[in-house]
């Protein structure tokens, strides 16, 4: 279609897929100028979703696990905005950017679908207008706060007959996210607990449910059970076999029968590819879109997936890809190499990878680990799991930053500030008593003026 002399390359989304397939394309223009490679993420940041539920947790600074678009890419161009269209028969995408929602058309001769999935709430009553997710910063910044406000609402003497609901705190789904965030929140909210005299820890309840036998199962019933013993004895309630009916008001409808009187439920349960991938009309399996193991899209030429919104033929296990971080990332790289090897007329690489390792951190200096089929738990796994996201974390400055943060962490208690994003109080208009007030003043000193003069 392009009459330029540059093909054109545009990447839908900036998680670990599309970063790296950027971060690909940034080596090859370094060295050659022959195709235009643009990122179109919602955000302008890289968000390191790892490590997202220490933000919620406290233990580090919400600007430490973002990176800046633009630091990252100097070659790639960075474009903010939301994906609203695709027209592959034109092969354009439709954007909107800007405080008006500008609408920005963008041509392309290879699209890289890179867009993630989104939370799924199944359509249970209820639970979209209550539910919390973590998959955004500000997810956890807002589960950050609540947990705050709920303490110092909870700590006042007129809430007592309130308290239950407000230090009440379910987390639904035992999958990496919600193990990993449930020990944080739980961490968080005891180590707060003595700076607030009124309360005391037998009027916290935190509630993991989940409709398995054990969490976190794609580790085993093994480290899954040494998981949720450890947590049991932090004082986490786990509800193994149930899932969350529906929710109303404060009451959370459990599937065995059970209603926790609850203001806070932060869903991790389901998932479910972006809808934009709607506007591709290929083939479908479990609702992503179907690649070879080039990771093209079979039915529309110059179209590529990987990631979550993609179903990657596994070719080490036959199955699918898991929708994992080290996955995706991998992917970029080689659909990235791929496509520069489409325009060059050079042969193609098959995308084949074997998962290294799991790893999740259960709070208090513990954690639990798969690595290339070795199993490890407590504090090694825990020192495992913080040295490995190091590691992968892009940037020394963030590295830097985040190691410094861990360390202040060992010495000092955490921090329970809320971060207010209200506006400061404003006047526009003065009382009448303040308006007398100057008028008699002004009036005082003027016979003065006068004499002098």
């Amino acid at each position: 279609m392009q009459t330029n002399s540059k093909p054109k390359i545009l990447i839908l989304g900036g998680g670990f897929g599309g970063l790296y397939a950027a971060l690909e394309f940034e080596k090859h223009l370094k060295d050659h100028d022959d195709i235009e490679v643009t990122i179109v993420n919602r955000d302008n940041y890289f968000l390191f979703t790892p490590m997202l539920h220490e933000v919620a947790a406290s233990d580090l600074d919400l600007t430490n696990i973002v990176i800046p678009g633009r630091k990252l890419l100097k070659k790639v161009q960075y474009f903010t905005g939301d994906v609203v269209k695709i027209d592959c028969d034109r092969r354009t995408v439709l954007v909107s950017h800007g405080f008006a929602d500008h609408a920005h058309e963008m041509s392309y001769d290879h699209l890289v679908l890179a867009l993630g999935s989104i939370t799924n709430f199944f359509n249970l009553p209820g639970l979209q207008e209550r539910a919390l997710t973590m998959k955004t910063l500000g997810d956890a910044i807002k589960l950050r706060n609540l947990v705050i406000q709920h303490l110092e609402e909870a700590a006042n003497e007129c809430a007592e007959f309130e308290r239950e609901p407000l230090l009440t705190f379910v987390v639904a789904g035992a999958g990496f996210a919600g193990v990993e965030t449930v020990a944080g929140i739980n961490d968080f909210l005891r180590d707060a607990l003595p700076f607030y005299p009124t309360l005391n820890e037998n009027m916290l309840r935190v509630v993991l449910v989940h409709p398995g036998d054990y969490i976190l199962p794609e580790l085993g019933p093994e480290l899954g059970q040494y998981a949720g013993d450890k947590l049991r004895d932090r004082k986490v309630e786990i509800k193994p076999g149930c899932r969350v009916d529906s929710v109303e008001n404060t009451r959370i409808c459990i599937s065995d029968g059970t209603e926790i009187n609850c203001n806070t439920l932060i869903w991790t349960a389901g998932s479910s590819p972006d809808p934009t991938i709607d506007f591709i009309p290929a083939g479908k399996e479990r609702g992503l879109v179907k690649v070879n193991e080039f990771l093209e899209v079979s039915d529309c030429n110059g179209i590529w997936a990987l990631g979550d919104c993609a179903a990657v033929p596994d070719l080490t296990t036959g199955k699918l890809c898991p929708p994992t971080a080290q996955h995706a990332s991998r992917q970029g790289t080689v659909l990235a190499k791929n496509i520069i090897a489409t325009i060059q007329k050079k042969q193609k690489t098959a995308f084949k990878f074997a998962t290294i390792g799991l790893l999740a951190a259960i709070g208090k200096r513990t954690g639990v680990a798969q690595i290339m089929g070795f199993k490890f738990s407590g504090f090694i796994a825990w020192f495992m799991w913080r040295s490995i996201y190091l590691l992968k974390l892009p940037t020394i400055q963030k590295k830097v930053r985040v190691a410094w943060d861990w360390t202040l962490n060992l010495i000092f208690e955490k921090d329970f500030v809320q971060y207010s994003l209200q506006r400061s109080p404003v006047i526009s208009n003065h009382s009448f008593e303040f308006d007398k007030v100057i008028r008699d003043n002004c009036s005082n000193d003027l016979p003065e003026v006068q004499s002098e003069t």
